[in-house]
């Protein structure tokens, strides 16, 4: 079970946390929406390539991240979405696309939303598309100390609009 070496870290931690298990779910909205959780507060984690160095990028499950702004941030044309094949090897005891939001275990910088960074709680994939934990944003910052920035929009909805429309936050 993949959730073994998250829980065996945070037990070490002394982080106080929550197991959710869910039905199978694939997509990080999905999963929120099963589990009665906020899209802003399930964190969601994209893997990216920058000048051929992965990283890993966690924002909120309603928001999608801006490939323009992290090219500003990181000063170079070279960002885009990196493949499964391209970091499966970085996560060996995870489902593809379950990845927990902890580089730090992973050997790969973690670069966190802002939003996400108000949020009092968190929760995220355990590395399946079963379980999640919920913990404090706090204490994910301390245990992971990732480089906040603002890189994603948020899809929104306007009354009567059928169209998405995206909303920079």
């Amino acid at each position: 079970m993949p959730v073994k070496k998250l829980k065996a870290f945070l037990d070490e931690n002394d982080v106080k946390y929550i197991v959710i298990r869910h039905s199978s779910a694939f997509t990080a909205q999905e999963i929120a929406a099963k589990s009665h959780i906020s899209g802003k507060e399930f964190a969601k984690t994209v893997i990216v390539n920058v000048d051929g160095k992965l990283a890993m990028t966690v924002l909120p499950a309603s928001y999608q991240v801006d490939f323009e702004l992290l090219k500003e941030i990181f000063g170079t044309p070279h960002v885009n979405l990196a493949t499964e094949a391209e970091f499966q090897r970085f996560f060996p005891d995870c489902e593809i696309g379950a990845m927990p939001p902890f580089g730090n275990l992973y050997d790969m910088e973690v670069f966190v939303a802002e939003t996400l960074a108000e949020d009092e709680e968190i929760a995220f994939n355990a590395g399946s598309h079963t379980e999640m934990i919920k913990m404090s944003y706090a204490d994910f910052e301390r245990l992971v100390e990732p480089r906040v920035f603002k890189f994603s929009w948020k899809t929104v909805s306007m009354p009567g609009d059928p169209s998405e429309r995206w909303a920079f936050e």
